[in-house]
């Protein structure tokens, strides 16, 4: 299963942490979207961004 994750705030103000998790996912800017597989580690970091992201499944 893969999962399209989709950058929809600005991490500017935030912390450095949540900027390097976003760089990791592979996002750059707002209205970017890439899509990952769905495993623990991927969920772990969308946790930690979860208010900058949207989530959605990909079949």
């Amino acid at each position: 299963m893969e999962i399209k994750v989709t950058q929809v705030k600005s991490a500017i103000g935030g912390k450095q942490n949540q900027r390097e998790t976003l760089r990791s996912l592979g996002l750059k800017k707002i209205g970017q979207s890439v899509v990952r597989e769905d495993d623990a580690v991927t969920l772990g970091m969308i946790n930690t961004v979860a208010h900058l992201v949207t989530v959605e499944e990909v079949k």
